[in-house]
């Protein structure tokens, strides 16, 4: 948006507030351009009128304007809630302010392994709000079309990265090795006996493959409490496809459910 800005002036729709059953929360956001729109506010006929007023105000410099909307019959909506949408003309000066303005909450998120289903998640994941390091032992490894905002990290020993992850990191393990996932699990486990602050840790597996880890584990003095918080199989029940990219999706949905849990 903010690059299209710099060539055309465009208005700033955002949810100010809402009451009861609507669309989208509050901070939701569109700019309409006077031929094409960025961001979304639900979509319906909500968002139809307020691409149409949103346009009656381009090239206007009306001031900023809030407006109530109930979703109810006069808007063939039957949501049943009320929004209030904020209409406010944007250019190229804004930019800036914009940027911190409208980015979203990003989660930080480790992920261990540079395969296929890596490659996946990474491409998976990129829109969603996650603040992606991908890690692997193995020099070259990163595709040259990785998405601009995934930061790729070297690690040998690729455990030695756990003890640098942000505070509140989501961790998924698959790398190449079952040796260096198990080394993985491991520095988690030892960062959560720490510090408590990585809210997921998914291993991807089969059952066999966990109870095998669990066994070792044991071994390594870690109790069957800190084995319970480690999720294996990963990925949402019921979607049983193998190929890289459906595993992918399971997998990115399970970690917004975990950021709903915490929330």
């Amino acid at each position: 948006m903010l690059e299209r800005l710099a060539r055309e002036p465009a208005v700033l729709v955002s949810v100010e507030s809402t009451q009861g059953s609507v669309p989208r929360e509050s901070g939701t956001w569109m700019a309409v351009f006077a031929d094409g729109l960025l961001g979304t506010i639900g979509g319906g006929r909500l968002e139809f009128d307020a691409i149409q007023e949103a346009r009656a105000r381009l090239g206007a410099a009306r001031p900023p304007e809030s407006r109530r909307y109930a979703l109810g019959p006069s808007l063939g909506q039957c949501c049943g809630g009320v929004v209030h949408l904020r209409y406010r003309c944007i250019a190229a000066p804004d930019a800036q302010a914009l940027r911190q303005q409208l980015r979203a909450p990003r989660h930080p998120l480790a992920l261990f392994g540079g395969g296929h289903v890596g490659a996946a998640l990474t491409r998976v994941l990129a829109p969603l709000p996650f603040e992606l390091t991908w890690i692997d032992s193995r020099d070259g490894i990163f595709p040259a079309d990785t998405p601009g905002d995934v930061a790729c990290e070297h690690s040998d020993p690729v455990q030695a990265a756990v003890p640098t992850l942000a505070a509140g990191s989501r961790v998924l393990v698959m790398s190449f090795s079952h040796a260096e996932d198990l080394d993985i699990v491991a520095a988690c486990l030892a960062r959560r006996r720490q510090r408590g602050d990585l809210p997921f840790v998914g291993l991807i597996g089969s059952r066999t493959k966990w109870a095998t880890f669990r066994q070792r584990l044991q071994m390594r003095g870690f109790s069957e409490a800190e084995l319970a918080g480690i999720t294996c199989p990963i990925g949402v029940p019921g979607i049983t496809g193998k190929e890289p990219e459906v595993i992918a999706v399971a997998v990115a949905a399970q970690l917004l459910q975990s950021i709903s849990s915490h929330e």
